[in-house]
């Protein structure tokens, strides 16, 4: 079992598998989200972190075990920048609206709905763009709106999908302030992230998967050199910087000198 939270569970994993076709992403994971929960998960390209999220937020089902979420729970999902289409005709503020819940009677947006779009936008700084193209937008500005419309259905749960990707070291500090600032309002996360020294080392509790959860705990508990290794299938080096964990690559020189020791 897997998270750090005390509080009410909203999703639970259980001995779940899941595959593509023929080719099983994850086995036997079992992962435990509770409300006042912060996690990222980290591991190479196709070890099923992807995978882990859609399992959360009910678009895979798993060919083993079971899943359970709490009824009602309300989830939303930013998926990676990479994936969408800019070139999509549409605004700032159509993007968002485009979260609505389903079922509304009326296909255009309220008086009050664009409204309460302005007042996310505004809270995430980029209250001026809502009627830019959104591939006028930076990559942090992207970002945002993304967040922007997953925040207007009022998540209990925010799945991120390497929300950090592709943009700069100022953008990626702010990402992790918002989010943070979000946690402490009462929203669980979960988000998936390569960024092991910019993202990992600085959120509460950690999940390393490839194929299988390999471990989980506290940073300090989990970026070590043989987690690392285990999970990733390389030697890394983990250096103390200000109270700090960093990973670093072993190069080719070091591993020479430590095969020569």
């Amino acid at each position: 079992m897997t998270g750090t939270g005390v509080g009410p569970e909203l999703v639970r994993l259980d001995g779940v598998s899941a595959r593509y076709d023929q080719h099983v992403v994850l086995a036997d994971v079992s992962f435990h989200v509770h409300e006042d929960q912060f996690t990222g998960i980290v591991g190479p390209s196709g070890a099923g972190k992807t995978t882990l999220l859609r399992l959360l937020l009910d678009t895979l089902r798993p060919v083993a075990g079971t899943v359970w979420r709490q009824p009602g729970v309300r989830m939303s999902y930013v998926p990676q920048l990479e994936t969408v289409n800019w070139n999509f005709p549409v605004t700032v503020m159509e993007c968002v609206l485009m979260s609505r819940t389903r079922g509304r009677r009326l296909p255009w947006a309220s008086q009050g709905e664009k409204a309460e779009v302005h007042a996310v936008l505004e809270r995430l700084g980029i209250g001026g763009l809502a009627d830019r193209h959104i591939r006028q937008l930076s990559g942090g500005q992207q970002q945002r709106m993304f967040l922007a419309r997953a925040l207007l259905r009022q998540p209990q749960l925010l799945l991120m999908d390497e929300p950090t990707s592709g943009v700069d070291v100022s953008t990626r500090h702010d990402v992790l302030h918002l989010l943070a600032d979000l946690h402490e309002e009462g929203v669980a996360i979960v988000l998936t992230t390569h960024d092991l020294n910019g993202m990992a080392a600085h959120l509460p509790h950690l999940v390393c998967v490839n194929g299988r959860i390999v471990a989980d705990g506290a940073p300090a508990d989990v970026i070590t050199p043989a987690v690392l290794e285990r999970t990733f299938g390389a030697r890394m080096e983990v250096l103390e910087h200000l109270g700090m964990r960093v990973v670093v690559d072993e190069s080719p020189a070091s591993m020479l000198t430590r095969g020569q020791a």
